[in-house]
């Protein structure tokens, strides 16, 4: 089940003091961005971390362990370290060596666990029934959807005006949470997906969370093979009801959003990052008369190289 305000408010105020409160920069030419690349670790996974962790409580000896495409991994590791227990992530052979640099440089344990991510999350499931660790899943548990819900919060609280909110989706966490904080606000959301990663479009379909393909420039951060069970039946009705739209985009409009970023504001952020921004620049999404839009860029972990 979805977490609701309550939990979410919980949440922000267990993870004040460990997390950053993100910028969000006003362009005319498309809308209020929420600048969680500038988060912990780089994207806003260490809010769900977070408040796993310390809601938790006391951690033993085998610490925590988690398996990620490579953005979790890190924040799981960078929460690790500052509350001084060890780390162990898996990750699939596809993550971005530039996120893997981050996850060791936050002193885990590096496992490849396989050539994707359920194949990493398998085996490090394994591994956490051997040692007892905290398991920190990537999207599918309660205090990770409310830890990333906080996003929600902060975003209204600085632009309360927002009409549409344009959110990129992998396993759902990130959009579970900021659609749980507005289950019954005015707020629309619109979920994007890269075409090569269509867990969430597979899922409204079937009517259930579902294998999905993986594959494409964003697969390191979106590649989930299906969405999560906790956030589908909300994300489910907020569909039926019109409240949330969804898109999806080719790997040459992130690319060409990533682009754009560097270019009109000089931010860099990786393709899952900017996959949401993709979505209205491409005409993939197209903004009714009217809306007042909100872009989240959600990760930064990617190589500056590509982005000039």
């Amino acid at each position: 089940m979805s977490p609701d305000r309550t939990a979410i408010e919980k949440a922000g105020h267990r993870i004040a003091g460990d997390i950053r409160r993100t910028p969000v920069l006003h362009l005319p030419q498309w809308g209020v961005l929420k600048l969680e690349m500038l988060q912990l670790s780089g994207s806003f996974k260490p809010r769900g971390a977070f408040n796993r962790m310390r809601a938790a409580g006391g951690l033993g000896e085998a610490g925590v362990i988690a398996a990620s495409g490579g953005n979790h991994g890190a924040a799981v590791a960078a929460a690790a370290q500052s509350l001084g227990v060890p780390a162990e992530i898996f990750v699939p052979e596809i993550a971005a060596e530039a996120k893997r640099e981050r996850i060791r440089a936050y002193g885990a344990r590096l496992v490849v666990g396989g050539a994707t991510y359920d194949e990493a999350r398998e085996a490090s499931e394994i591994r956490a029934a051997q040692t007892g660790a905290l398991m920190v899943h990537a999207y599918d548990q309660a205090e990770v959807l409310a830890g990333q819900g906080t996003v929600a919060l902060e975003w209204e609280e600085q632009a309360p005006e927002l009409t549409h909110l344009l959110i990129a989706v992998g396993g759902g966490g990130l959009l579970g949470g900021i659609a749980a904080w507005h289950a019954a606000s005015g707020v629309t959301l619109v979920a994007v997906e890269p075409e090569g990663c269509p867990g969430l479009h597979a899922a409204l379909a079937a009517g259930r969370p579902v294998p999905a393909p993986v594959g494409g420039l964003a697969a390191d951060s979106l590649g989930a093979r299906q969405v999560g069970a906790l956030m589908f039946p909300l994300i489910a009705t907020l569909h039926a009801q019109g409240r949330l739209a969804t898109a999806l985009v080719p790997d040459g409009a992130i690319r060409a959003a990533q682009q754009a970023l560097w270019r009109e504001a000089r931010l860099v952020a990786e393709p899952g990052g900017a996959a949401s921004l993709a979505a209205l620049l491409s005409g993939a999404w197209v903004p009714p008369e009217g809306a007042r839009v909100g872009v989240l860029i959600c990760g930064a972990n990617t190589d500056p190289g590509v982005v000039g």
